[in-house]
């Protein structure tokens, strides 16, 4: 299989025409970025986010461009450290345009199945995926593209799915 950067991954959001939804699964991510200021956050260490200003800017630009970003967050309750930290930076996700919403594991509709082998995804204009692959540890290995239409439309299904039950970010409270 092959597998693209995080940067090429990225770079698809320079190409979509109408919508880029992602759906995470994962109670952790073994991110490069985030490892620095998670771990000043477990300290109890003040952040100023700037490790979050190229990914805002780029959401500022295709939200501007009048393109939507969405997320559906699958998250476990109890949270997670990382889910309690990745819910205090949302806000900044969504002043840069996002809409993110939250999903409790035990609100799933019974029988839900997750396509792409229950990995995360993002979902570009309903026709291409960016599924994300993960090593052992949870660290991000890149994305592979996937332009199948079954498999798209299984996505875009479990995503308007999802997003209608999903609760939105300043009504969630952990």
């Amino acid at each position: 299989m092959d597998l693209i950067t995080s940067a090429q991954r990225d770079d698809l959001f320079n190409h979509f025409a109408r919508d880029a939804f992602h759906l995470e699964l994962r109670d952790d991510y073994g991110s490069p970025v985030e490892e620095s200021p998670y771990a000043r956050w477990q300290r109890g260490e003040p952040d100023d986010c700037s490790w979050l200003d190229y990914w805002t800017a780029l959401m500022r630009r295709v939200t501007a461009a009048g393109r939507t970003v969405r997320r559906v967050r699958v998250i476990s309750e109890p949270h997670s450290r990382y889910v309690t930290w990745e819910h205090s930076l949302t806000a900044l996700n969504q002043d840069a345009g996002e809409d993110i919403r939250w999903l409790p594991r035990h609100r799933l509709p019974e029988g839900v199945v997750f396509p792409v082998g229950g990995n995360d995804w993002w979902l570009f204009d309903d026709r291409l995926l960016a599924v994300g692959h993960f090593d052992g540890s949870g660290r991000v290995l890149g994305s592979e593209i996937v332009e199948d239409p079954e498999t798209v439309a299984r996505c875009v299904a479990l995503r308007d799915q999802l997003w209608e039950i999903a609760v939105p970010h300043t009504e969630y409270k952990p």
